[in-house]
């Protein structure tokens, strides 16, 4: 039986909006990291704007079995929020929501797709090389419990790894306070279980990262380019967190001067 997920939806003024666009989250995060910036920014500029919170995550349902929900689970919840659309929607998915689609386009087409900050096709291997190595006690944490929530324990671990240094302290702590553990299966499967299929990819791609990311690294984000056969375009002074980040609209103009090149 498929979850009900919570969908965040902000509609443009005009009826005549241009392409959809649907937000997929990533990590730790759910459809709220969409909504302060993103979701009424892309309204605005006459896009009807959905975010899902993938199962367990938000208010969707699915909490109960979190740990041991797949990647391939989070892709069907993108494919059931597109057919609720009604429309084929441009994806864009940040992080982990980043893999989801690439998985997702695996099987299904998309007008186009954005990733931000992304998981590569090659998966969470580096990014968990540095956690074990930079932080070991968070890394023994996670397998004995099989729960990724000690990567962001503290809002002090949590702005390190997501967010910039200067990011306003209650700020920090009103984004920490939403965020929730994520799937160690999923996790397992960005590993090495489920990695994505870049071959099988024929939708259009825009991939854009951020240089001050602990995350996804700057190599990790120019493979991910390299797969898909385009350029890899880094933001200065941003950190993981693009959508939340103080330089939110210059990466969202990006994303909107994309779409009109593509005609979308």
């Amino acid at each position: 039986m498929k979850p009900q997920l919570e969908v965040v939806v902000r509609k443009p003024d005009s009826k005549e909006s241009k392409t959809p666009l649907l937000f997929v989250h990533g990590m730790w995060h759910a459809a709220w990291c969409w909504e302060e910036n993103f979701l009424p920014y892309f309204a605005q500029n006459n896009r009807a704007s959905y975010a899902v919170s993938l199962r367990g995550h938000g208010k969707s349902e699915g909490r109960n079995r979190l740990r041991w929900t797949s990647l391939a689970e989070y892709a069907t919840d993108i494919a059931a929020t597109v057919d609720q659309i009604g429309r084929p929607p441009v994806l864009i998915g940040h992080s982990m929501g980043g893999m989801v689609i690439q998985k997702y386009l695996e099987n299904h087409q998309a007008p186009a797709a954005v990733l931000l900050a992304s998981i590569s096709p090659k998966g969470v291997l580096p990014a968990t090389l540095r956690v074990a190595r930079h932080r070991p006690i968070a890394f023994l944490k996670i397998n004995l419990t099989m729960s990724l929530y000690p990567v962001i324990e503290t809002p002090e671990h949590c702005k390190a790894f997501l967010f910039s240094d200067s990011i306003d302290r209650a700020q920090l702590m009103e984004y920490y306070g939403r965020m929730q553990d994520e799937s160690y299966r999923a996790y397992i499967d960005m590993l090495f279980l489920n990695l994505s299929r870049p071959k099988r990819v024929k939708t259009p791609m825009l991939v854009l990262g951020a240089a001050n990311d602990a995350a996804i690294s700057l190599k990790e984000n120019l493979a991910t380019a390299q797969a898909y056969g385009v350029k890899a375009e880094i933001f200065p002074d941003i950190a993981h967190n693009m959508m939340l980040e103080a330089g939110w609209r210059t990466i969202a103009d990006r994303i909107l001067s994309w779409l009109e090149e593509k005609e979308l």
